[in-house]
C-alpha cells in the first residue's frame, strides 16, 4: 500500500519539480542578464526554496541546526557528507547568506533546467572527475575565486554519494587544494542525516516522510591548524561520528 503511494505521489511530485525548474530557468536568465549576480543569487535561493516544498508532497521534513553565529562576509569552506541529491537545497537555503558554491560534475553542466543554468553562471565549478588535469586546475581557480570574493565553497570529500546513508572514506586532494588557495576560511563541518532515504527505491518511486536533518558542528580557523592532515581526519570524525546509523 505505502508502495503504491509512493508511485502516486512521485508522479505529483514529479511534475512540480519540473515546472519549478522550468520557471526559474526562465527567471534565472532574466536575473542575470538584466540585474547581474545579486539578482541572480536570490532567484536561486528561491529555486531551493521551492524544491524543498516540491518534496514536501511525499511528507519530507527538514531540519537544519546551526547553534553557531558565523560571520558572514568571509571565506567558508562547507565540509558535509553527502547522500542525495536532496543535500543541496538545504544548504543553499539555509546558508544563503553565505552565497554557497559548489563543485560539481562536468555532466550536471548542460541538460537540467535551472540547475545546469545555475553551475554554469553562479559561480560553481564543473569538474571533470576522471581527468585530474582538468579537475585540479579547475578546483584551483574555484579557490581563488572563494578567496577574492568571500564566498562559501560547498563540497563533499566522499566523492560520490552514499545511496544507504553509510559514509564512505574521505577523498581528500580535493579539501586540500582548497586548503592552499582559500587559506583565510573558516571550516564549517555539517552531518546529514537521511536524505538518502527520499531515493532509497530509486528515482522511481521515491520514498515517504523522511526527515532529513543537518547539523552544523563547530566551525574552525583554517589559519590555526598546523597540520592540515590532522584537521581533515578531525573533520570527518565529526561529521561521521553524528551520521545515524
Amino acid at each position: 500500500m505505502i508502495k503504491i503511494l509512493s508511485y502516486i505521489l512521485t508522479t505529483i511530485y514529479s511534475l512540480c519539480f519540473l515546472g519549478i525548474l522550468v520557471i526559474f530557468h526562465a527567471i534565472q536568465w532574466f536575473c542575470l542578464k538584466l540585474f547581474g549576480y545579486n539578482a541572480h543569487k536570490v532567484s536561486v535561493d528561491w529555486l531551493q526554496f521551492f524544491i524543498m516544498r516540491c518534496t514536501n508532497i511525499l511528507g519530507t521534513r527538514y531540519t537544519f541546526t546551526n547553534p553557531y553565529d558565523i560571520e558572514p562576509n568571509q571565506p567558508l569552506i562547507i565540509v558535509a557528507n553527502h547522500q542525495s541529491m536532496y543535500d543541496i537545497p538545504p544548504i543553499i537555503w539555509y546558508m544563503r547568506k553565505y552565497h554557497p558554491k559548489f563543485i560539481s560534475k562536468k555532466e550536471l553542466g548542460k541538460g537540467i533546467p535551472s540547475v545546469s543554468f545555475n553551475l554554469r553562471h553562479g559561480g560553481s565549478v564543473l569538474i571533470d572527475r576522471k581527468n585530474p588535469k582538468q579537475s585540479l586546475p579547475a578546483i584551483m581557480k574555484f579557490g581563488e575565486y572563494i578567496e577574492k570574493n568571500h564566498r562559501a565553497a560547498v563540497i563533499f570529500p566522499e566523492g560520490t554519494r552514499s545511496k544507504n546513508g553509510k559514509p564512505k572514506a574521505f577523498q581528500t586532494k580535493g579539501l586540500e587544494v582548497l586548503f592552499k588557495k582559500i587559506p583565510s576560511a573558516t571550516i564549517v563541518p555539517i552531518t546529514i542525516n537521511n536524505s538518502w532515504k527520499l531515493l532509497k527505491y530509486g528515482k522511481y518511486p521515491m520514498g515517504l516522510g523522511a526527515n532529513v536533518s543537518f547539523t552544523v558542528h563547530k566551525p574552525t580557523k583554517l589559519a590555526s591548524a598546523t597540520d592540515k592532515q590532522e584537521l581533515i581526519k578531525n573533520i570527518e570524525a565529526t561529521i561521521t561520528s553524528s551520521i545515524n546509523p
